[in-house]
């Protein structure tokens, strides 16, 4: 094996956020840029001699042409194996799993997750931790710190191995295993799930609807419910992944996956209906002409959790993203176990999680999982989900309703400024911000303010402290509004608001959403100046 080592220099804006670095494909497609980001991660975690990674994403374009760079550069760092799923298809939820299961020393994962993808679109790169899950802040630290001041990167002048075909090859001394991308996790999942009442459910005549948009989680859906668990053919929409994911959007809402909303609106809706995104760890969940949020349904799963044998008895606790409605609280406070609120990102949930302090844990985004990996899994919820009402005998809209009437229902959505300038996006947080002493006892839009502040997170395992990780207004009557910029986006800034309102277990269950928070929507438009600052009268994605 050749390999040569490429002078270079830093590219600026190469700091990872939450999941890893997203730009515009274009931009990984500069010249040197994805190479100096690779280097990096290789640098800022130690080096890559001697070790083994799991390498594989979503199958956006840019995907098998990105993975055959990653192999080269491992192989002229030093890298002792590469685990690569087949055709460089690998879901997130997947490749966590295999980090785990062959005690890896990391997993590169390509990916931009919900985000649009093509040629014009988007494309990310992340590096996960022998844990399975997103890199914590100090290896992402230490990768940046890289980054700005990288002179060199190192690759192979042989061309990568054939990841089309499963089987074993190297390339110098690195050993490259080609492998089927879902046995690994379709045998996990039947460790967690009790996959003969599910098929029983099939057989009793139990429909679904599967939306994999395009994106990664088609096969592993597939192989899965129909193959495995014998749901009828066709079960699974928009099944083959695609590079531009058929020109969608593959964020799993009511607003991107409008296909499966009209099937589960339609006059002969099926039972259940599913949908997960570009690389298959988020998931929305439907039944006959009713979305279940993500919300309630990280309430509802851990409600109904000790239907399924990996969960019956062994909840430790939950956790949500301090965004995330306190739908879950209620449960958790009934069931006797602890409820943690951590910033968004899926890597808080890490040190509970390999702590044993929680078993499930969620986000609103559409993010939900539990110990079996340290990534949110969107399939698996659905599978969790199919497990409970296979035991449980009740449909989804039943379970729910009963539900609510139970625990009361936290009435709650999410209103999305997109692509605002950055600069006036930070100008509306840095004044609300500064205003924060002095809203408590004041009434905004007809709602009394009881607390205000900006939240900040003591990790319970390492004590360790983030700040500033999203504005948090509650009233006197149990709403509560949440605001905080999003690091997803390529472009411009995302303002995210969250809006909760609580209404008891005697209380009116059935107001249309918006409707019921329409006193909420207006306090936060009072107190942030969303309008002047944003100049939109209105969201631009409302879930």
């Amino acid at each position: 094996m050749t390999s040569r080592t490429v002078q270079t220099s830093p590219i600026e804006g190469q700091k990872p956020g939450t999941s890893g670095l997203r730009k515009k494909t274009a931009v990984f497609r500069e010249p040197s840029y994805l190479e100096n980001f690779v280097q990096c991660i290789f640098d800022g975690t130690g080096g890559a001699a001697g070790k083994t990674y799991v390498v594989g994403g979503d199958g956006r374009f840019f995907n098998a042409e990105a993975i055959g760079v990653i192999i080269r550069m491992a192989a002229a760092n030093g890298a002792a194996r590469l685990i690569v799923g087949q055709g460089g298809i690998l879901s997130t939820p997947a490749a966590s799993n295999l980090i785990r299961k062959y005690k890896t020393d990391g997993g590169i994962i390509l990916s931009a997750s919900h985000n649009p993808g093509g040629e014009n679109g988007d494309f990310g790169i992340k590096f996960n931790a022998p844990n399975g899950g997103p890199a914590p802040e100090k290896i992402t630290d230490a990768i940046f710190a890289r980054t700005r001041e990288i002179t060199e990167y190192r690759i192979t002048e042989e061309e990568a191995a054939d990841i089309g075909r499963i089987g074993t090859s190297v390339l110098g001394a690195c050993r490259i295993d080609v492998i089927d991308p879902v046995t690994d996790y379709e045998a996990l999942m039947q460790e967690l799930f009790d996959f003969d009442a599910i098929g029983s459910l099939f057989e009793r005549g139990f429909r679904i609807c599967f939306d994999a948009m395009h994106a990664v989680t088609g096969p592993y859906a597939t192989r899965i419910l129909e193959e495995t668990l014998g749901a009828a053919k066709g079960s699974v929409i928009n099944a083959v992944p695609l590079p531009d994911f058929g020109g969608g959007h593959p964020d799993p809402n009511p607003v991107w996956a409008s296909e499966l909303v009209v099937i589960m609106e339609g006059a002969r809706a099926p039972d259940f209906g599913a949908a997960s995104d570009g690389d298959g760890d988020r998931n929305m969940i439907m039944g006959k002409g009713a979305f279940v949020s993500p919300s309630d349904s990280l309430a509802l799963l851990t409600a109904y959790a000790h239907l399924a044998p990996a969960y019956s008895g062994k909840l430790t606790g939950v956790a949500r993203s301090m965004p995330t409605s306190r739908a879950v609280d209620l449960v958790a406070e009934r069931l006797g176990i602890p409820c943690f609120e951590t910033p968004t990102g899926w890597k808080f949930f890490g040190n509970l999680l390999d702590a044993g302090k929680v078993t499930l844990c969620g986000e609103e985004s559409a993010g939900t999982g539990s110990d079996h990996i340290r990534e949110k899994d969107g399939l698996w919820a659905a599978l969790l989900w199919l497990n409970i009402l296979a035991r449980d005998g009740r449909d989804i809209v039943q379970l729910r309703a009963d539900h609510w009437r139970s625990f009361g229902r936290n009435y709650y959505s999410r209103h999305d400024y997109e692509e605002i300038p950055t600069q006036d996006a930070e100008k509306l947080m840095t004044t609300l911000r500064n205003r924060l002493p002095d809203l408590p006892g004041t009434t905004v839009a007809g709602m009394q303010i009881t607390t205000a502040d900006d939240f900040a997170y003591r990790d319970p395992v390492d004590d360790s402290l983030t700040e500033a990780q999203g504005v948090r207004i509650a009233f006197g009557d149990g709403s509560r509004v949440v605001m905080r910029l999003s690091g997803t986006g390529t472009q411009g800034a995302t303002l995210r608001v969250y809006l909760e309102r609580f209404v008891g277990r005697s209380g009116d269950h059935a107001q249309d959403l918006q409707t019921a928070l329409a006193p909420v929507i207006a306090a936060a438009e009072t107190v942030a100046d969303i309008t002047k600052h944003t100049g939109r009268s209105s969201a631009d994605v409302i879930t």
